[in-house]
């Protein structure tokens, strides 16, 4: 007997089967376009991000070996900026001020928003308001809060004179003294930064588990042991970072002394970056402000890497 032919349904009925290792063209070319897409994004951000950024950091290390003023052309003079730095008897003033700064702040501006965040985490009503009071200083701009606390501390008007009036204390020459100047700095700088904080102090104590609060008091704990036993352990961590960030905050202090104290009495407040500040802009020399631009990147690269090196092993 002859075969049966096959009819058109049987003819029709098997499907093709897609190729798994070659896809159709169609699909290549999709892929080919969304990674193209993609690539073209990236580069952008790369372009971008080198323009702005590393362009700036390698210009400026190259300047450091230049003699530039912008109104001549460039010279290459190697280490004689670095030599004429170093020489200079106010650069070792100017960080001596700005570790005294840093040293300063630490002992306020370290302590004082720890201590804030203590307080506010044991209210149990009003909080939101509490913390908004508390960051409303970060909220204003620099050259507002600078201003501010010009007046308050004026030898004659000023609000903080006038408190000691009413106590019947002699008035103090708070930005025209050498021995308070610095204080005063340190004072506007805690007031107007301690917000950020205070509210990174807040959120690690509201992840500290409860039960070792409550285990804490059956043992008799005081408040104080409560604190050192149980609080500072726990938030060990964030407090070796905050204090990090603020050394590193602390170090580039400009605005204050800027406005405030224009680096004086008698060179009291200079900091490094108002005189490199003034390297740059009053005597302009960029050769010299490069050079002591790229020191500070170089001291403030370390504490960086110790930054990077903690948050590591935490992770």
């Amino acid at each position: 007997m002859a075969a049966p032919t096959p009819t058109r349904a049987t003819k029709h009925s098997a499907k093709p089967q897609k190729d798994p290792v070659h896809p159709p063209p169609s699909g290549r070319r999709r892929r080919i376009r969304e990674n193209l897409t993609a690539y073209a994004f990236l580069g952008a951000g790369l372009i971008c991000f080198a323009l702005f950024s590393w362009y700036p950091i390698v210009r400026g290390l190259l300047l450091g070996f230049q003699q530039v003023t912008f109104t001549q052309p460039a010279t290459w003079v190697g280490w004689e900026n670095y030599q004429r730095l170093f020489d200079d008897p106010l650069f070792a003033t100017a960080w001596k001020n700005t570790g005294y700064f840093t040293l300063l702040a630490l002992v306020f501006g370290f302590a004082a928003p720890f201590a804030t965040a203590v307080v506010l985490n044991e209210f149990r009503h009003a909080r939101s308001y509490l913390r908004m009071t508390v960051y409303l200083p970060v909220m204003l701009p620099p050259i507002v809060t600078m201003l501010l606390w010009r007046w308050f501390y004026d030898p004659g008007p000023g609000l903080f004179n006038n408190i000691l009036e009413i106590f019947h204390l002699p008035a103090q020459q708070w930005l025209e003294s050498e021995n308070l100047a610095m204080v005063s700095l340190v004072l506007v700088s805690t007031w107007a930064n301690m917000g950020t904080t205070t509210l990174i102090y807040l959120a690690a104590l509201g992840s500290i588990p409860g039960e070792q609060y409550e285990a804490a008091e059956l043992d008799g704990a005081s408040i104080r042991q409560r604190l050192w036993h149980v609080t500072i352990p726990q938030m060990r961590f964030i407090l070796m970072i905050t204090l990090l960030l603020q050394v590193i905050g602390t170090m580039q202090v400009f605005i204050e002394p800027y406005v405030l104290t224009g680096g004086g009495p008698n060179d009291a407040t200079v900091t490094v970056l108002l005189l490199l500040y003034r390297y740059a802009f009053v005597y302009n020399d960029f050769g010299m402000a490069s050079a002591m631009s790229t020191v500070l990147f170089i001291i403030l690269g370390l504490f960086a890497a110790v930054y990077l090196r903690l948050t590591r092993s935490k992770g």
